[in-house]
């Protein structure tokens, strides 16, 4: 019975990448740190597998052959809440972002480093741990009587159901926009630095690239503002960071 609980804890990761160097690599390395590696070296057959093996992240590259990364990214995440790092050239920024805003969590250009893609699946994969284990433990008394809504203005974020409500309307958010949002939320007219933010909603431990926060902001303004040319709930403090409007 003990080998079976241990055997549900690892966590397997979808590589989708059409370079076998690239998927050897990510593999090697990651099977090191304990990850179950499953693979797939074209676009359709990304979609495929990680509908059918339901992995617990993947890795997906930009450049795919029969279906590009993007389009792979936007298919899984109209069936699956799983997270999506992005593998990108830097001369790709632009694809980048346009992925950011199709569902993906997170992205880490090429060449990258063994030890920073590692600390990069490690986050994104505490962070959805978090959220499952908040769902399933039993709750206290204690915790019973904490505040489990938090109300700003016309925001109302519910803690328990992971839910969002502007002027009473439920907005869609994807799971790092709900944890931004209630990371500032909580904090309301305090401005939070990008820098904070990755380190505290992404949990990366060293300095990761502030256009993934920027870009997520984006969209969360997309869905929460009249107008997102002038917003009324997220602010930004230009050269510092981003706050919610107490009023």
């Amino acid at each position: 019975m003990e080998e079976e609980i241990i055997e549900k804890e690892v966590k397997t990761i979808l590589v989708v990448d059409d370079e076998p160097s690239i998927r050897d690599l990510l593999k090697y390395n990651l099977e090191k740190e304990g990850y179950r590696i499953i693979e797939a070296g074209d676009g359709i057959t990304g979609v495929n597998v990680a509908l059918e093996q339901k992995p617990d992240l993947i890795l997906l590259d930009i450049m795919l052959p029969k279906l590009d990364g993007l389009s792979v990214c936007k298919r899984i995440k109209n069936s699956l809440n799983v997270p999506i790092i992005m593998l990108t050239a830097k001369a790709e920024e632009i694809d980048t972002i346009l992925g950011l805003e199709l569902g993906a969590d997170d992205y880490i250009t090429k060449p990258f480093s063994i030890r920073e893609l590692a600390a990069r699946v490690k986050a994104n994969l505490r962070k959805i741990e978090v959220v499952a284990d908040s769902k399933t433990i039993e709750v206290s008394k204690e915790d019973k009587k904490k505040e489990t809504k938090i109300v700003v203005g016309d925001l109302e974020l519910d803690l328990d159901k992971f839910e969002v409500k502007v002027r009473g309307e439920i907005i869609d958010l994807t799971l790092r926009e709900f944890e931004v949002l209630k990371f500032l939320a909580s904090q309301p007219e305090q401005v939070v630095t990008r820098e904070t933010l990755l380190e505290k909603v992404w949990g990366y431990e060293y300095f990761g690239d502030i256009r993934t926060v920027d870009v997520t902001v984006r969209r969360i303004r997309e869905k929460i503002e009249k107008d997102t040319s002038i917003p009324k709930i997220l602010i930004t403090k230009r050269g510092v960071g981003y706050y919610i409007a107490a009023n």
